[in-house]
């Protein structure tokens, strides 16, 4: 959601008499943030097919055959001159009612999932993050880089601490569950507060799930540790003032790595959730490769934390050149390329 925001946020600046309708799906989840970002949104029917039981299969079926003809009827008025995807149920259904519109496909993360390989078939373009990606594909692919939000990109390093309240003279440890949490990071963090405060402040973004567990913990601290302490479900306009904050970052490998933190030149410690199929290894092993970050199992997270934790905390030298090596992976102009790609495609009609 967050990178094709970012694209029509640049699309915009870029033809201000553009007009874009996001079409999304009934539950509805990024409806509030679309409206908020001033775009129209419309919902229509849809259901995964992969991986799901017998049980569900007629209702998905039957939910996709609702979105096509929803599609159709969308397209019909809206009159669209270009297509974007980036993936997810509801793309499927609006691919193949518009198979005749040119279409733009943006994959996040480097290896594409199952989804995003049937979208390819109905893209007319390609747009990837990273070049790793390009064999997946046998059309047309750009390497375009991540798209970031412009509010991210706002923030310095001073900028940030300023507005967290962080002491510009320890390093910080951000530690990311994304929205819905990272359980067994947070599990594996909490018992070992007393020790890393002790060299670091932390900001820890626990998700909705396990912020009660971090703040009751957090009352068992020293005052000054709980000083050196900042524990929130999660941050929104706030994020960009931890990620330029950090010196070292602790968080699961989703495409949002490939993209923010090169941005920031922030070295992570990377533990890919284990339950998504391999997506978020290869994104862990695309940075490691390059010396950007450090690879932590999750399930090595019970033995192997502390001691990873604490041997960067205390090599500022290590830090620095994995600073250096991501800082070398960014592409700034990422939601710029990917829209004056959609623009030469729209031009097209």
């Amino acid at each position: 959601m967050y990178p094709a925001l970012a694209v029509f946020q640049a699309l915009l600046a870029k033809q201000t008499d553009v007009e874009i309708l996001w079409v999304g799906s009934e539950s509805g989840m990024e409806a509030e943030l679309v409206k908020r970002a001033g775009l129209p949104y419309t919902a229509i029917p849809a259901g995964g097919l992969h991986g799901v039981g017998l049980r569900v299969l007629p209702r998905n079926l039957t939910q996709l055959t609702r979105g096509f003809f929803a599609s159709r009827k969308i397209l019909r008025d809206f009159k669209p001159d270009v297509l974007f995807f980036t993936g997810g149920y509801v793309a499927g259904p609006m691919a193949f009612a518009g198979r005749h519109i040119p279409t733009l496909l943006y994959v996040p993360d480097i290896e594409p999932g199952l989804a995003l390989k049937s979208l390819s078939r109905f893209a007319d373009r390609i747009a990837v993050s990273v070049d790793d990606s390009q064999k997946y594909f046998s059309k047309k692919v750009v390497t375009t880089g991540y798209p970031l939000r412009p509010d991210l990109q706002e923030w310095t390093r001073k900028k940030g601490r300023a507005a967290l309240k962080l002491d510009d003279d320890l390093p910080v440890l951000l530690v990311v569950g994304g929205s819905k949490g990272a359980r067994t990071i947070n599990e594996a963090l909490i018992p070992q507060l007393p020790t890393l405060l002790d060299m670091t402040q932390i900001v820890h973004l626990t998700g909705q799930l396990d912020w009660k567990a971090a703040d009751t913990a957090k009352g068992g601290l020293t005052s000054a540790q709980q000083k050196r302490y900042q524990v929130h479900p999660y941050l929104h306009e706030q994020m960009g003032a931890a990620l330029a904050s950090a010196d070292l970052v602790i968080a699961r490998a989703g495409a949002s790595t490939l993209g923010e933190y090169p941005f920031f030149g922030l070295p992570a410690i990377l533990v890919p959730y284990p339950f998504a199929w391999r997506y978020q290894k290869v994104n862990a092993d695309y940075l490691v490769q390059r010396g950007a970050a450090v690879l932590l199992p999750d399930e090595r997270l019970g033995d192997d934390f502390l001691k990873v934790v604490r041997d960067l905390l205390k090599n500022p030298s290590k830090r620095q050149a994995m600073k250096s090596a991501m800082k070398s992976l960014v592409k700034p102009r990422a939601a710029e390329a990917i829209a004056e790609q959609l623009m030469e495609l729209g031009g097209k009609r």
